[in-house]
Formats: C-alpha cells, sequence, structure tokens
C-alpha cells in the first residue's frame, strides 16, 4: 500500500498535512499553513524533494554542511533524535517524530524518500 499526504484543517482554521506510509503512520508533518492552497504546495514540494535530498547529520561531530533540499538529523532538548526537511530556500516543509535511537530516525528519512513522491494527496473534511 502506498503512502499518502493527509491535509486537515486545524482547531485555528489554519491547514497542516501529514504524510503517512502505507500501514497508515505518520512519519512526517508540516508547519501550519494560512490557506489550503499554500498547504498543497508544502506538499508539493516535498514530494519534488525528498527522494534527491541530502542528508545532514547534524548529530555527527565536525558534520559536514549540505546545501538545500536537506535533511537535518538533529538531537531535541529531549534527547531524542528528530529530522526537519528543508526545501531549497531553506524553508522547513516537513518535521518528524522524536526517535530514541538515530538509526530509527534514518529509517524514517528512507521512509519519507520512499513514500512522498509517488503519494496521494487527501483532503480531510471536518
Amino acid at each position: 500500500m502506498a503512502g499518502k499526504f493527509e491535509i486537515k484543517t486545524t482547531d485555528s482554521g489554519k491547514f497542516r498535512f501529514n504524510l503517512k506510509a502505507g500501514n497508515g503512520e505518520v512519519i512526517a508533518s508540516s508547519q501550519l499553513y494560512a490557506s489550503l492552497a499554500t498547504c498543497k504546495g508544502g506538499v508539493e514540494s516535498v514530494k519534488k524533494i525528498a527522494a534527491d535530498a541530502k542528508i545532514e547529520d547534524q548529530t555527527a561531530e565536525g558534520f559536514e554542511t549540505v546545501t538545500n533540499p536537506k535533511f537535518e538529523v538533529y538531537t531535541d532538548k529531549a534527547g531524542e533524535v528528530r529530522f526537519r526537511l528543508k526545501a531549497r530556500n531553506g524553508e522547513i516543509v516537513a518535521t518528524g517524530e522524536g526517535y530514541a535511537a538515530k538509526s530509527g530516525c534514518l529509517k524514517g528519512i528512507e521512509s519519507i524518500k520512499k513514500n512522498a513522491p509517488d503519494a496521494k494527496v487527501v483532503v480531510l473534511e471536518d
């Protein structure tokens, strides 16, 4: 089963998407968008850049900085490993959940690279 982007309206009236893997698990989420059109634009950006985005592992000492688009892998304040996907312009277009281990985070990135390009887009009604 292929992945899909689900777009929904938040309680504040803004829009957010979740990219779900074929098993239904959320593998990436977006920021809030003011309109459905801009949210769909964010989805298209992820679809275009995910497969070719490089990985910048900021958890490694003396890590190499790579150009956008890229997945930034980092450790959050709680000590969990996370990623953020940055578009060519440096904007964060998707983020991942916190993982206990870097290996889980990297598997999440691989899942996005595999699922995002061909994922269908579903707009959920309230």
